[in-house]
């Protein structure tokens, strides 16, 4: 298997043979004869053995950020002072930015009540949350939730590349193994080798069906009937493989039936002991709290992850969206 070294210098190369493409047929402005030479320092650079390393302290480059801009040549501490300064101001608008993607929590419709945490590590995150309403015969709304690999800056783009691919493919009304399909072609076409994502994609019909395709996301918890029910991966994590078969798994969901999904930022907190959270914790915390409402599970949840940890740092990102089928009269 290609290193993620190899793989970088066979973007560069395909990067620089379309640039060459462009300036050759003359197309091109002097901005493109400078970015060319700004590629071929860096495949000297790995001819070299120093790419991705600063030139100044000689440390490795942070990875997200050489996976945002394989250009890079110094590290975050030898940045010049309007360096660090446009980084900061690009980082706080590229969060402000990110917050105008998340849906509304909480939100009832169509015979559903969703609510959700989203807690970026650091300004950016690199987990994807929305909420997607349908119409037509399959009448609902569609939640999706999933991890981009990586942290950062790197996955921050990463995430509103998946929110725009797949807002516009479930507009298409494509059922949800397709739906899902699509987007791990769209991914392996458009990113690198190196990056992937696990995602979860349910589909809510205001019928109370529910149909769940899971590319290798943490295993959602349905709480029906008094018992907790893990819902296991149909498939692998989009960007990883180009394959074409994605399982999808149906259930009926009766009033007051929860489904509770979240990132591995929650079942992989670690608390001053070293103690990993884990999936035991967080499915038996959804058992005790079957019957609440998606906004007090979600609440529990956060405080319980939170105790857990306490003065440990936090390690990755983390989020928890919980969706129940309506109950009538109910309190919201």
């Amino acid at each position: 298997m290609a290193t993620p070294a190899v793989n970088m210098q066979a973007q560069l190369l395909d990067r620089r043979e379309r640039l060459a493409g462009i300036i050759e047929r003359g197309s091109a402005g002097p901005q493109f004869e400078g970015l060319l030479r700004d590629v071929d320092d860096a495949l000297e650079r790995f001819s070299a053995g120093t790419y991705g390393r600063c030139e100044t302290c000689g440390d490795p480059i942070e990875a997200d950020r050489l996976g945002a801009d394989p250009l890079l040549r110094f590290c975050l501490d030898h940045l010049t002072p309007n360096e660090a300064r446009a980084l900061e101001q690009d980082l706080d608008l590229a969060g402000r930015v990110q917050k105008t993607l998340l849906p509304p929590s909480p939100m009832v419709d169509q015979g559903w009540e969703m609510a959700y945490h989203y807690q970026p590590l650091g300004t950016v995150s690199g987990d994807y949350c929305d909420a997607v309403k349908t119409t037509g015969p399959d009448e609902g709304i569609v939640l999706l939730l999933g991890d981009i690999s990586g942290k950062g800056v790197a996955a921050s783009m990463l995430m509103a590349h998946i929110h725009a691919s797949m807002r516009t493919l479930v507009g298409f009304n494509l059922p949800s193994t397709e739906l899902v399909r699509r987007a791990n072609r769209v991914f392996c076409d458009s990113t690198m080798a190196s990056h992937y994502a696990t995602l979860v994609c349910a589909r809510f019909a205001s019928t109370g069906r529910l149909e769940i395709c899971n590319a290798g996301h943490c295993p959602p918890l349905l709480l029906q009937g008094g018992e907790v029910v893990p819902i296991e991966a149909t498939g692998v994590p989009i960007g990883m493989f180009c394959v074409e078969d994605y399982g999808v798994k149906a259930l009926t969901l009766e009033p007051g039936d929860t489904l509770v999904l979240y990132t591995d930022g929650i079942t992989e907190t670690r608390n001053t002991a070293d103690e990993e959270y884990g999936e035991q914790r967080i499915a038996a915390l959804a058992g005790r709290l079957a019957g609440e409402t998606p906004t007090a599970i979600v609440n529990a949840c956060v405080r319980d992850v939170t105790a857990f940890r306490g003065r440990a740092r936090l390690l990755d990102d983390l989020t928890v969206m919980v969706v129940r089928r309506s109950v009538v009269g109910s309190r919201r």
